[in-house]
């Protein structure tokens, strides 16, 4: 395979039409990654894909560029359906698309919530080519819609698939596997292989070909990971320091809770740092509107949940801190891949109190290495309390909130 890779300069080696090498060409795609190498001839060839990669790999293009080729031999509307587990991916999985398909006149709709029932209903009604969609509102068009099905679908995909398989999406999934032909080929694409991907790999696909581009849990060696063992109480202290030492990145802060985010971008806010909350609480239009934000620079700290740690592409993310750290160590490796994509490089560091120790040792256990120690000095760090104690008291006054903890609420800010 490394002698196959050597000789693979460019997508043309990979059998693709003229069509799509022009629009791999106008979005600057000069070579094909690791995993579009690998997965990409396999689905020109008309066989079921399980894509095993690190986040930032370009799974979409291994996945996106072989439906569209077969779309242009066989065109019709609804050949393909992608589920995701987020609205946010789901957007940006169609915005792929349509920008690999903008010169063959690709029609694709997107149904995710928040957003218009009537509006998808009728971009339904136009016959896309491509669905992208979260499986909670696939199901509620497939079931509600009038004259919708996907009775016709010849390929569908499920990228994310380990999130896809736990039990938020299982009864929709299930139903959606019910409304669609048996006969299709079938995409698992995911940065981790968990029992559950293991299970519907025998359920839903036909002799699959599985391409591991990656070791099980990895991330780019690209990426220099660090963490920092601190008091609970001088948390956020750290986390300004971090930032202020790093003020000129454009960085992620994950929490744990959807109220974290809120306290915590106020606060940075009231320090004079430009930061914007994202979370599953927060309406569709806020959670774009903070999105689009922080691509743009407007802001360059995004302080988010797990809702952002999935698949989005944000390019020159310089930095990832997890200010809580996760609780399930394999959304370390979701996390961590929003920086350091495409080749580049990126840090992430990792904030733990003495009650976080245990999760944190999971996840040096799962990246079988031991992390190194984000240098810093306590007493430099601890001049900075005065200051962030009151930019959280003035934080939570001005949110207004009114229950024990004072943490607020996205939607009430």
């Amino acid at each position: 395979m490394a002698e196959e890779e050597e000789v693979v300069k460019s997508f043309k080696d990979l059998g693709l039409c003229d069509q799509l090498l022009e629009a791999c060409d106008n979005l600057g795609w000069k070579q094909p990654s690791k995993i579009q190498v690998e997965a990409i001839p396999h689905g020109l060839e008309g066989k079921d894909l399980i894509g095993l990669a690190q986040t930032g790999s370009g799974k979409t293009g291994a996945f996106a560029l072989p439906i569209l080729q077969a779309l242009l031999e066989i065109p019709q509307a609804f050949f393909a359906c992608v589920l995701s587990p987020t609205r946010e991916l789901a957007i940006q999985i169609a915005e792929q698309f349509e920008a690999l398909g903008s010169g063959i006149g690709l029609k694709c709709a997107v149904l995710v919530g928040g957003v218009d029932h009537v509006q998808q209903s009728i971009a339904l009604g136009k016959r896309p080519h491509i669905v992208v969609a979260t499986p909670g509102r696939l199901e509620d068009h497939l079931s509600n819609t009038k004259g919708f099905s996907l009775r016709t679908l010849k390929y569908l995909v499920l990228d994310e698939a380990d999130r896809l398989l736990n039990e938020d999406f299982e009864k929709a999934i299930d139903k959606i596997l019910e409304a669609i032909p048996r006969e299709r080929k079938t995409y698992l694409f995911s940065a981790t292989m968990t029992k559950k991907v293991r299970k519907l790999q025998r359920a839903c696909l036909r002799n699959p070909v599985k391409i591991e581009a990656s070791s099980k849990y990895s991330t780019v060696d690209t990426l220099k990971q660090q963490y920092l063992l601190v008091p609970s109480m001088h948390k956020e202290c750290y986390l300004i320091y971090i930032l202020t030492e790093m003020s000129t990145s454009t960085s992620m802060v994950f929490t744990r809770t959807c109220d974290s985010t809120s306290l915590l971008a106020l606060m940075l806010r009231n320090l004079g740092l430009r930061a914007i909350p994202i979370s599953g609480q927060m309406s569709q239009a806020k959670r774009l509107g903070a999105l689009n934000k922080f691509k743009a620079r407007e802001c360059n700290i995004l302080v988010c949940t797990d809702v952002a740690s999935r698949g989005l592409d944000i390019p020159n993310v310089d930095l990832v801190i997890n200010y809580d750290i996760p609780s399930n160590s394999k959304d370390y490796i979701h996390r961590v891949g929003r920086t350091a994509r495409a080749g580049r490089s990126g840090v992430a560091i990792s904030i733990v109190s003495q009650y976080e120790f245990e999760w944190y040792l999971q996840i040096e256990n799962l990246m079988g290495k031991k992390l190194p120690l984000f240098p810093s000095q306590e007493e430099e760090v601890l001049l900075l309390l005065e200051r962030v104690s009151e930019a959280r008291r003035i934080s939570i006054m001005t949110i207004g909130v009114r229950n024990k903890e004072g943490i607020p609420n996205p939607d009430r800010s």
